[in-house]
């Protein structure tokens, strides 16, 4: 099966479509649960699909190290491995790579780099990252990047250069897209010139889907809100367009005001795993005292299974005495949050309602709330 993008409706830049897979359509925009490890942190898959995810994403560096990439190929691939019978993003492993692992050289073949888990020596090239992603067997890959600190040109400008490189032996190595979409990133930090300038190398190798890498890396919410402003449009429409690592609440609204289609991030279980919850008028810990005896939903008229279930005072009580049941429930409660969040809004462009209404009155309750605790 070839993939096949779909935009059925769209308000201003925003729009609603579905980019069909051999494993299922995926409804765009869509927030995509990490699952790093082939598994989602403290949730199941089948709880994954009573929360109307339609595609989990998982890490390529990670599974390379632990369990191995052969070893889930051997056991039927990550659909198989983890049960999840839905739409797999893999990521590159040149986030990690260049985050978590002890660089040993980067040269313009490749990265060597020790583990962070045992110190063993391992190395990534372009086309070492496409067999590990083959093996894993998700639907859509990434190319090898090179991800750079966002504001030091120089820096970013040789990595713009690398990124083109790698992609273009990314696509030699996997230049058939009928079962695994190989995805293009788009680098270049704050820098409008490097970014038009990576998009247009990009393009010319003709990716059916485009990813914007390179930010919520430590620029400001500013210059990540133009950067889009100025890369978005040089995508082409009749592709998925995908903002990595990126999960904010008012983030994924500015992002799909300016024409993303896919996110993901591992906010909501890492915040879970930390006591705190997301909701409409910003964020709650339950670790605090006042929630002891409170008798309330985390966020009331919210529809999950915890806040239909539970009372932040039992939530505060599992996370202090440090019950896994703790995490299931705020982890289940924070990635509802955020498809519903996206799904309202992509049912707002179908449907024709205003969707600026809808940031407006999202962001005057939420960023308010965030800058007051």
């Amino acid at each position: 099966m070839t993939f096949e993008f779909e935009v059925l409706k769209t308000q201003g830049n925003a729009r609603a479509g579905i980019f069909h897979t051999p494993h299922g359509p995926i409804p765009t925009p869509v927030f995509a649960p990490v699952g790093t490890q082939a598994t989602v942190k403290a949730v199941l898959p089948r709880d994954l699909h009573e929360l109307h995810a339609s595609l989990v994403l998982s890490n390529t560096y990670h599974l390379h190290l632990r369990p191995g990439d052969e070893l889930v190929r051997d056991m039927g691939g990550l659909h198989q491995f983890m049960q999840w019978p839905g739409p797999i993003l893999t990521d590159s492993g040149g986030f990690q790579v260049f985050s978590l692992a002890q660089i040993n050289r980067i040269d313009e073949d490749g990265v060597t780099f020790r583990s962070h888990i045992d110190g063993s020596l391992h190395r990534f090239t372009p086309e070492i990252s496409m067999q590990i992603q083959q093996n894993l067997g998700a639907d859509i890959i990434m190319c090898f990047d090179q991800c750079p600190t966002p504001r030091d040109r120089d820096v970013v400008e040789a990595a713009v250069t690398r990124t083109t490189n790698w992609a273009r032996r990314c696509r030699e190595a996997h230049p058939d897209d009928r079962q695994q979409a190989l995805f293009g990133i788009v680098q270049g930090g704050i820098f409008e010139d490097l970014r038009a300038q990576s998009a247009a190398d990009l393009l010319a190798m003709d990716f059916p889907g485009y990813a914007v890498g390179g930010l919520a890396v430590g620029e400001s919410k500013e210059e990540m809100y133009q950067t889009l402003d100025t890369t978005v449009p040089l995508l082409p429409p009749d592709r998925p367009r995908y903002l990595m690592g990126v999960g904010e609440p008012d983030d994924l609204i500015e992002g799909i005001m300016r024409g993303i289609d896919i996110f993901d991030c591992v906010i909501p279980t890492r915040l879970a795993r930390h006591g705190a919850a997301m909701i409409r008028t910003g964020r709650i810990n339950v670790r605090n005292l006042e929630y002891a005896r409170d008798q309330g939903p985390l966020d009331p008229g919210c529809t999950c299974y915890t806040c239909q279930h539970f009372t932040r005072a039992y939530l505060r009580h599992l996370v202090k005495a440090k019950e896994i049941l703790g995490h299931m429930l705020l982890s289940l409660h924070n990635i509802h949050f955020l498809i519903q969040h996206v799904r309202t809004m992509r049912a707002a462009i179908l449907d024709g309602h205003d969707l600026q209404a809808y940031r407006n009155s999202f962001l005057n309750s939420y960023r308010q709330a965030v800058i007051n605790q």
